[in-house]
């Protein structure tokens, strides 16, 4: 099936369905190779979103994204990449981190070197920063988008107020607002996509490129039997992952998800991401492969958003019992 496009909320920008990720992968878990052959399969079968951030693998992650880039040498309007700015990229003083006018314009300069590129297409805020007036960050995204430097920028796990204090903002003193959110969505993480954010997208818009859509693997099924070696889950410093992400009570929900698939036809993780797929207000949905297969076999979800009729749905939501309710207005 052709890849799908849309608009990345009320912007003009088209972006793909299905989108590829660096996270824990690129300059970390992967080789050089492996992440060349992951872009070129994503960007020959209609893939244009390649998302990235500063502290990724510490900018190694951008080195690499960049050097295929570079080396792939593919139309630079054919594509869109990002960057996010919060976290650094390990320094531990107080100006190598946050959201300030100096941090922002500082990992910006650097990110552009790592790409080697001239503009990133989309900046990311990577988490909001309650040392740094919401203004100050606001100013500085304007700036960076009028220097050419970006072109669009977003943030990524804030609250619905706290992006609509950005637009405020923005509105006021006739500065450029973000067009993007990028949170965590899927089955087990349904509150801010489906319930927080239903008000902005229809106001003053709001695209989504949701990250996790597999709940860091444990909707792949690979934990179904036993732990194995050599996943996201098992990698040092991610304990805190293995913790949220694998419970007992996750594991009976994914077991009988994987008795549906197999009504269906379908692998768990194509199910998954189907799912993430039918919702209107995902823009798109980042795919974080670590093999050739994985994402070849992730592609199928494009076609089976057929397959998930409301009855499917339906039972989907028996199966999951979490259902976000939306208040009282």
């Amino acid at each position: 099936m052709e890849m799908q496009y849309n608009n990345l909320g009320k912007s003009g920008l088209q972006v793909s369905r299905l989108s590829l990720g660096s996270w824990l992968t690129f300059g970390k878990q992967i080789s050089d190779d492996s992440a060349e052959s992951l872009m070129d399969y994503a960007y020959n079968n209609g893939i244009n979103f390649f998302d990235n951030a500063e502290i990724y693998a510490r900018g190694k992650s951008e080195e690499v994204m960049g050097a295929i880039l570079k080396k792939k040498a593919w139309s630079r309007d054919s594509y869109i990449v990002s960057s996010k700015a919060f976290f650094g990229i390990g320094g531990e003083l107080p100006t190598q981190k946050g959201l300030s006018r100096k941090h922002l314009f500082e990992a910006c300069e650097a990110a552009l070197k790592r790409f080697q590129l001239d503009y990133l297409d989309l900046y990311f805020c990577h988490r909001p920063d309650k040392q740094t007036p919401i203004e100050e960050t606001v100013w500085t995204m304007h700036q960076l988008i009028m220097q050419g430097k970006i072109l669009y920028w977003g943030t990524s796990e804030w609250s619905a107020q706290e992006i609509m204090e950005a637009h405020l903002f923005a509105k006021q003193n006739h500065l450029i607002g973000p067009i993007v959110e990028q949170p965590e969505y899927n089955m087990f993480a349904r509150e801010k996509v489906e319930v927080e954010f239903d008000q902005i997208y229809k106001t003053v818009g709001l695209g989504t490129t949701i990250w996790s859509p597999l709940a860091s693997g444990i909707l792949s099924g690979k934990y179904n039997d036993q732990f194995p070696k050599g996943t996201r889950l098992g990698m040092e410093g991610l304990e805190w992952l293995k913790e949220r992400s694998f419970t007992q009570e996750r594991i009976d929900v994914v077991l009988k998800l994987s008795e549906l698939c197999k009504e269906l036809g379908l692998s768990l993780p194509v199910l998954s991401l189907a799912w993430c797929l039918k919702n209107p207000n995902v823009s798109t949905v980042i795919l974080g492969a670590s093999k050739l297969e994985q994402l070849q076999e992730n592609f199928k979800a494009l076609e089976a958003q057929h397959l998930l009729t409301s009855d499917v749905m339906h039972k989907i939501e028996e199966i999951l019992q979490n259902k976000p309710i939306f208040p009282a207005y």
